[in-house]
């Protein structure tokens, strides 16, 4: 798969849950029907209380927030919906148009990287007889959907009437970073319309699941197709969600003449240049920089970068969308003018993850004599709004300068908390460790280590920052008689979490 973006659309809206989210528009676009033949029963409102981590003060636990959705039933029990619905949920509770009384329930399964979820009701009685929705394939373009759903957290079903004006690879902003078909259409795409199903000849073509503000574009929405959605109930079969897979390259549209006479490319209009291929990554040993990609799977890679799958022309990414964990490609390139065939086989690349936006975990910290140690990531840069340069460069190029092989976990001092044992030393936050009493920091677990590896000829904590002309001292004892006195004063309960122990 191509490098992804490393930054959400900040234009981008979804369709519920945090107010920060909504979208600005009016909440009566939809033409609300009422349903009292109880056909659309399966059609479900999503209400949910929310909690969201506090990335500023890592061991406090959160900010309590809700929103709502909506959902759609197919299987037993099974109601499927948005992952950013359901995100950081503490309750979750569903309702029908034709029943007011609240149904409890839980999540199943979550996708993140796709924002898609399965939801069960606490107790599936009361849906035993309620009609499944069923799916139908991708739509054509200039065709008429139907979106339904709930939007503004309405207590009845609304339905907006739209056309297919693209269907494209699309930053899904959930994530931030995770690229997949999304068809757009120009159906009002409001706040609790997030989960809904996109019907068309009364089959699901697509859930809703993001929009442009009013500010931005007026009624454009995103929906997730069928092939995606497919591609999650298909992962969960066993029991658990493994993630998308990643070819982890970034290709270059060979369309220059000259260029294709260098590459010693035909005049067909096939074979796309490989400008860079992650290490790490799944196609990191077979593809290397310069090479010309010819084909995947035998189907031709055009110029472009386009492929023909399944009789329509996408993005050459579409090949390996549909494959799973452990699944091989097959692909054909051109080296030094010579073709080469080999077989990769697919896996998720990690620092992806790193640049996407966090959910559904608590945040991982340590404290010592108030300096706070944390893992550089999305959710922190958000939160602390970070502006010292090196670690903004740090997480700007953690993928393009290769900076995951040498630091895969990079880690910020964040804060200082004021004590007279660290008094002067709130220059150093947001600063990214280098060192520390030698040891070199590569995760969050390395400062652990270094702290409390014991050295007697040591009476300093020396920490070495990046492109700081001075590292940070402290005196060891004095540091560790200030440590339960600062835990004290900040009401701090825990002075670190590594991770689930």
């Amino acid at each position: 798969m191509r490098k992804r973006l490393l930054f959400p659309l900040l234009a981008l809206v979804y369709g519920a849950v945090s107010p920060l989210l909504l979208a600005q528009g009016s909440s009566d676009t939809g033409q609300v029907i009422d349903m009292t033949s109880g056909e659309w029963d399966g059609i479900v409102n999503i209400d949910v209380s929310v909690l969201f981590p506090d990335y500023r003060e890592p061991w406090n636990a959160g900010q309590p927030s809700g929103g709502s959705g909506t959902g759609f039933l197919i299987g037993q029990n099974r109601f499927l919906t948005n992952a950013h619905v359901v995100s950081n949920a503490t309750k979750i509770v569903i309702r029908t148009t034709n029943d007011p009384r609240p149904h409890p329930a839980r999540i199943v399964h979550v996708a993140h990287d796709c924002d898609l979820a399965i939801i069960e009701a606490e107790d599936g009685t009361p849906f035993e007889k309620t009609r499944q929705l069923s799916f139908g394939g991708i739509p054509k373009l200039n065709t008429e959907v139907i979106a339904v759903g709930y939007p503004i957290g309405g207590d009845r079903i609304s339905v907006t009437r739209g056309v297919v004006s693209r269907i494209d690879f699309r930053t899904f902003s959930h994530s931030g970073v995770d690229q997949h078909l999304a068809i757009q259409v120009d159906a009002a795409i409001n706040p609790g319309n997030s989960g809904g199903p996109v019907l068309q000849a009364g089959k699901v073509v697509g859930v809703a699941f993001q929009g442009y503000s009013g500010s931005v574009a007026q009624n454009v929405g995103y929906i997730i197709p069928v092939p995606v959605i497919q591609r999650f109930l298909k992962d969960v079969e066993d029991g658990q969600y493994d993630h998308y897979v990643d070819l982890a390259v970034t290709d270059f549209p060979v369309e220059n003449i000259a260029q294709r006479k260098a590459l010693q490319i035909g005049d067909d209009g096939v074979g796309v240049m490989i400008a860079d291929a992650e290490p790490a990554g799944s196609a990191g040993s077979a593809l290397q920089r310069g090479d010309v990609l010819l084909a995947m799977d035998g189907n031709p890679v055009l110029n472009n970068g386009l492929i023909r799958f399944e009789g329509e022309l996408m993005d050459m990414n579409e090949v390996v969308e549909r494959k799973f964990a452990g699944d091989t490609l097959k692909i054909r390139l051109l080296r030094d003018g010579k073709t080469l065939e080999k077989e990769v086989k697919l896996k998720r690349f990690d620092p992806y993850v790193r640049l996407g936006s966090q959910y559904n975990q608590r945040p991982r910290y340590l404290v010592y004599a108030g300096l706070v140690f944390q893992p550089l990531d999305r959710n922190l840069v958000d939160a602390h709004q970070v502006r010292d340069p090196v670690a903004n460069y740090i997480f700007d190029n953690y993928l393009n300068d290769k900076i995951y092989v040498e630091r895969p976990e990079p880690v910020m001092l964040t804060t200082v908390l004021t004590d007279e044992v660290n008094t002067h030393l709130a220059v150093y936050a947001q600063s990214v460790v280098d060192e520390i009493n030698g040891v070199k920091i590569r995760s969050l677990q390395d400062v652990a280590e270094a702290l409390k590896k014991q050295d007697a000829k040591k009476d300093f904590i020396v920490v070495k920052l990046i492109e700081k002309g001075r590292p940070l001292v402290l005196k060891r004892d004095l540091a560790e008689s200030a440590h339960p006195r600062i835990m004290q004063t900040y009401g701090i309960p825990e002075d670190s979490y590594l991770g689930n122990e």
